[in-house]
């Protein structure tokens, strides 16, 4: 299957916590770096998620919030330091294009964002993604 969405982060599942109705679900990400997703139980129980299993984590580009530095008092679970490589921008949006140990992710931000944040090829920023936003597939 081919999927539009173009962050895809391997790893393995270290932990499932499930709820009445959700489960959060704690991976290792090949680089090392611990990422949560907050998925139905029942997903988590279709995907038959437990420690150990390889697991792809998927986050639409406009998820994909960035910050200059580390951010301290936010519920967003997932904070990914990394390095700007590209910028595209257009009239309105920017992609932007970050190595986050061993891997891109690519954002979907305002331009004028962008410019607030005077981004730029080398910039180093904070991938926030919140575990609501996180889908898993099982490989």
């Amino acid at each position: 299957m081919t999927l539009s969405i173009r962050n895809q982060l391997a790893g393995t599942v270290t932990a499932v916590h499930p709820g009445e109705a959700m489960a959060t679900v704690r991976i290792r990400l090949d680089s090392g770096r611990e990422l949560t997703a907050a998925v139905t139980l029942e997903a988590a129980e279709d995907l038959g998620l437990a420690p150990g299993s390889p697991v792809r984590a998927l986050v639409k580009s406009t998820e994909v919030s960035l910050a200059t530095g580390p951010v301290e008092g936010l519920s967003i679970r997932n904070q990914l330091p990394g390095t700007v490589v590209d910028i595209t921008s257009g009239s309105a949006m920017a992609t932007v294009k970050v190595a986050v140990e061993g891997a891109e992710l690519t954002a979907a931000i305002t331009k004028d964002a962008a410019t607030d944040l005077a981004l730029s090829s080398g910039s180093s920023v904070v991938a926030l993604v919140k575990a609501t936003e996180v889908a898993l597939a099982a490989d």
